[in-house]
């Protein structure tokens, strides 16, 4: 059974960085695209990253390039996503999404397996 389990979040202040994890079972991540997207309370789903699965390419929201990095560890089948110099609005519940094939998409819809999704709550 295909399954994805997010972790690392949490509560951190203001100019901080957290290291989500998002470890896979049932699924050979090296082959799939992987995305994070995330949640604020009242908000609608927002993308974040997303790494290929053909050629580990990535790929950001425009508002968050140059402080979130996606990257994998196929040996482990994990995807993170580090997150640095934390603002509030970063708040949300994060989310880790594959899908079966490897090209990348910014639309959630285009996913095919979730994670149970992980609270990170930025203080300022």
């Amino acid at each position: 059974q295909e399954q994805l389990v997010e972790s690392g979040g949490g509560l951190v202040q203001a100019g901080g960085s957290l290291r989500l994890s998002c470890a896979a079972s049932g699924i050979v991540f090296r082959l799939n695209a992987v995305g994070w997207f995330r949640q604020a309370p009242g908000k609608e789903r927002q993308f974040v990253a997303t790494i290929s699965g053909t050629d580990s390419s990535t790929y950001y929201a425009d508002s968050l390039k140059g402080r979130f990095t996606i990257s994998r560890d196929n040996a482990k089948n994990i995807v993170y996503l580090q997150m640095n110099n934390l603002k509030s609005e970063d708040t949300a519940v994060y989310y880790c999404a594959a899908r079966r094939g490897g090209t990348p998409y910014s639309l959630g819809s285009q996913y095919d397996y979730w994670g149970q999704g992980m609270q990170v709550t930025v203080s300022s």
